[in-house]
């Protein structure tokens, strides 16, 4: 008779990471590492930037140094000469934002919602999107003259068409089952839309807001360089022509400011409004 060794059972113990044993500790700690590095790369480009124009590996006068750059926008900003500029720019992307967020998301809501709507209307709204935004101020300027209309109109066409696109393809994605239980305990169309579609919605629309945000900044800076007498995009293209660089990267610096601060309101906002919603990755978790 032949005997069989019984076979050597591995036990594998898994330990504990610091994340698990001390979560909150590890997320400050990621946090802080995030924070970090957000801050010293540009930072780091900035003092290249600074010492790449103090030793003449670049033409100053063409590329200024960062610190002439942040010394004349102090001078022109207490001087008050920017903030002209600047509000001018801001009111025209707040008014075309709400006028292009409201309209596209009524629309998407109603489409997402009627296939015969959509079956109507999303051939020639695919049409028009495709269409450089840029390509319709003339038409905007024959509609409104040389007025604060063309550019809030093409503030406003831009950002419906982010909105509307993300607020339809969240509707038609919202679980069938959902809208059947809505039925089912009798929901009006108020209470369906209050109740289902609104919560399951929200968070695509708010992600497609924001990414209209950026975009918003980006056409009205190109919008004012064409057809403006102010705001930064106006501020920038004069600047450029007239050599004074400075003040053109004043104004680019500006720009990006704006578009970032504006940006991150979109999405505290909501957040704030969706706090049902995982937040965004590479933000950390609370």
């Amino acid at each position: 008779m032949t005997t069989v060794a019984p076979e050597k059972v591995s036990l594998l113990v898994r330990r504990p990471g610091p994340e698990e044993l001390h979560p909150v500790r590890a997320h400050r700690r990621r946090r802080a590492l995030e924070l970090s590095l957000a801050t010293a790369v540009p930072l780091l480009l900035v003092l290249l930037w600074q010492l790449a124009a103090t030793q003449a590996w670049l033409d100053d006068r063409v590329y200024p140094a960062p610190s002439t750059i942040l010394a004349d926008g102090w001078d022109r900003a207490a001087a008050g000469d920017l903030w002209p500029d600047v509000w001018a720019t801001l009111k025209r992307v707040l008014a075309g934002y709400a006028l292009g967020t409201a309209t596209g998301y009524a629309l998407g809501l109603l489409m997402g919602s009627l296939s015969l709507v959509r079956a109507a209307l999303e051939p020639l709204l695919d049409a028009l999107y495709v269409v450089p935004k840029l390509a319709l101020l003339p038409v905007f300027l024959n509609m409104f003259g040389l007025s604060e209309g063309p550019q809030i109109a093409l503030v406003a066409t831009t950002v419906f068409f982010f909105v509307w696109i993300s607020t339809m393809s969240a509707v038609i994605s919202i679980p069938s089952g959902h809208r059947d239980a809505g039925q089912v305990f009798g929901a009006s169309p108020w209470q369906m839309f209050r109740h289902v579609l609104l919560p399951a919605s929200l968070p695509s629309v708010l992600v497609g807001a924001r990414i209209a945000a950026g975009v918003a900044v980006l056409v009205i800076v190109a919008s004012e360089q064409i057809a403006a007498t102010d705001g930064l995009g106006h501020l920038i293209f004069d600047s450029r022509a007239l050599f004074q660089n400075d003040v053109m990267f004043v104004g680019i610096v500006c720009v990006a400011v704006l578009g970032v601060l504006f940006s991150e309101l979109v999405r505290v906002l909501g957040r704030l409004l969706t706090p049902w919603a995982p937040r965004d990755r590479g933000r950390g978790q609370s």
